[in-house]
């Protein structure tokens, strides 16, 4: 009877404890469980300030640059496509979560056996008929720690023929598993939860880069059509005057102070700047397409509308620090550099899980039980707090001979980290020759500016002196025609100097990485990622 009393009292403290590893495996630290991040359907991507532009359904509309950004970051379709992948993302990290959620089981289950048996003389006897009615019901689960808990009920009901009364028994029962080798701790077991929240994160980088590369390509696209138009406008204006020059060929020719033929070199220069004219509206018509499809304008057909600029290319006054600086901006805001880094993250959590399949595994495991016996169900429950009772305590080992699959994950691991080492450091030196050649392009386009600007006040002299000449007749149309069409070309270039340098500052802010926050865009993917550089020796392991 002692014996008895000392097991109930055992039973009772274990079953306690094993209760106790629920909030044990559960607690909220950092060290188990991630912190959930709440992502919404489409992550935003939006200014910091609260300014919204609203463009009329239909009609050509005005816009700045400014406005042009602000446009593309609501309405592009391609941005709003990349918008989703970190919410899917998301997903695959509920998915691994769900390693860790409880599980209820319920069954229930009707059986009947009509049999018969043989007596002592080895003939038949009566048959007998059996109804058996089982019911189950569990509640299992899987913490961090590499602990399972089930807590079952089963009850069970038989009614035979061969006995007066129906006969029942239910069993409250508790396992225990717990992992001590392979698969033990939570390094181990929230591995692949922690890889798939640096997915998610990876997914925020990425989105980071491509809304960069939007604001890139609209800026971009921006001034292009800017120069269309003005290309355009400085053609029309060279055109007009080389068709004045022909009226004035005309009649010097009819009042005989020229000879016909120098009516052809005039002709042929009004023709070449027709065709350039043809050329300035079908770019000019092109970069609309472009810009309309990086805007996506409301309407049921935005391709027809006609888009007015309202500030034209201008000169900003900007300050740069030495190129060594922008280096360093590079290295903690490029986004290729952050997804790297938590590539190698990954790589460290990938060795710590394969390491542990190195392990053998053996698991302890603890099973308690109350058995309740009666003539009813209810009268079996309230017998489980009787004498009988069952217990078994254990432990489960196996270990693969060779370990082979293990092994080569583990070096798998190793070596893709020190891979992803490697494509950091080929990565750094890339950025860097991409911000040093961008930090040169932007000073050379500067200062074509000045250059270009000199060069066209030099033209439009020549051109002066030139027709001074024609009109006295020391010069030819040719001679004027060509001096015409030098100028042309050179106030293009000016203006074409100014557009370049414009496009040079938005190509240099992208490669550094900052031109959101210098546009006063707000994203995801802003903080720069830490990550360990400590080696892993391949041999020592």
């Amino acid at each position: 009877m002692m014996k008895i009393l000392c097991f109930r009292k055992s039973f009772v403290m274990l079953f306690v404890l094993s209760f106790f590893l629920f909030p044990i495996s559960c607690v909220t630290s950092k060290d188990i469980w991630i912190a959930e991040k709440q992502i919404p359907a489409a992550v935003e991507i939006k200014p910091i300030s609260k300014q919204i532009i609203t463009l009329p359904e239909k009609g050509p509309f005005n816009i700045t640059v400014k406005d042009a950004i602000l446009i593309a970051l609501a309405n592009n379709r391609s941005l709003s496509v990349e918008r989703m992948n970190p919410s899917i993302q998301k997903t695959f990290e509920d998915q691994e979560r769900a390693v860790f959620d409880p599980v209820v089981t319920a069954g229930v289950s009707v059986q009947q056996n009509d049999s018969r048996t043989l007596n002592s003389s080895g003939s038949y006897a009566d048959g007998s008929v059996i109804d058996a009615f089982e019911g189950n019901a569990s509640l299992k689960k899987f913490f961090p720690t590499g602990t399972f808990v089930k807590v079952a009920a089963v009850t069970e009901i038989t009614d035979s023929d061969q006995y007066s009364g129906s006969y029942a028994a239910t069993r409250l029962g508790l396992t225990v598993t717990q992992s001590l080798l392979q698969g033990y701790g939570t390094d181990v077991n929230l591995a692949q939860l922690r890889q798939s929240q640096l997915e998610t994160d990876i997914t925020q980088y990425e989105l980071r880069g491509f809304s960069e590369s939007l604001l890139a390509q609209v800026e971009t696209t921006y001034w292009d059509y800017a120069l269309s138009q003005r290309q355009i406008e400085i053609v029309e204006e060279s055109l007009k005057l080389a068709r004045q020059q022909i009226i004035e060929t005309e009649e010097m020719i009819k009042v005989g102070t020229m000879a016909e033929a120098e009516l052809a070199a005039v002709q042929a220069e009004v023709a070449a700047q027709q065709q350039g004219l043809i050329d300035a509206k079908s770019t000019l018509e092109s970069n609309r397409l472009r810009l309309i499809r990086l805007l996506n304008p409301p309407g049921d057909n935005p391709w027809e509308r006609d888009i007015t600029l309202v500030h034209p290319p201008t000169l900003p006054k900007i300050e740069y620090d030495e190129v060594g600086a922008h280096v360093a901006v590079a290295m903690k805001m490029r986004p290729e550099m952050n997804q790297a880094k938590i590539d190698i993250q990954k790589n460290d959590i990938e060795i710590v899980r394969t390491k542990n399949g190195l392990l053998p595994k053996m698991d302890l495991f603890i099973t308690l039980g109350k058995t309740g016996y009666a003539d009813s169900f209810s009268g079996s429950v309230n017998d489980v707090d009787g004498d009988s009772y069952d217990m078994m305590v254990g432990l489960n080992f196996e270990y693969p001979v060779f370990n082979r699959n293990a092994g080569a994950q583990q070096r798998r691991a190793l070596l893709s980290r020190d891979k992803a080492e490697v494509a950091l450091d080929n990565l750094k030196q890339i950025i860097e020759l991409d911000v040093r050649n961008a930090y040169i392009e932007l000073n050379r386009t500067k200062e074509q500016i000045s250059a270009s600007s000199a060069t066209r006040k030099f033209q439009e002299e020549k051109l002066r002196i030139e027709t001074e000449k024609f009109r006295v007749g020391r010069s030819t149309n040719l001679f004027v025609a060509q001096v015409q069409r030098d100028l042309l070309i050179s106030r293009i270039n000016e203006v074409r100097a100014v557009v370049n340098y414009l496009k040079a500052i938005v190509h240099f802010y992208r490669l550094e990485g900052s031109l959101l926050e210098r546009r006063g865009i707000s994203a995801p993917g802003l903080n720069p990622v830490e990550y360990s550089t400590k080696k892993i020796n391949l041999q020592s392991k």
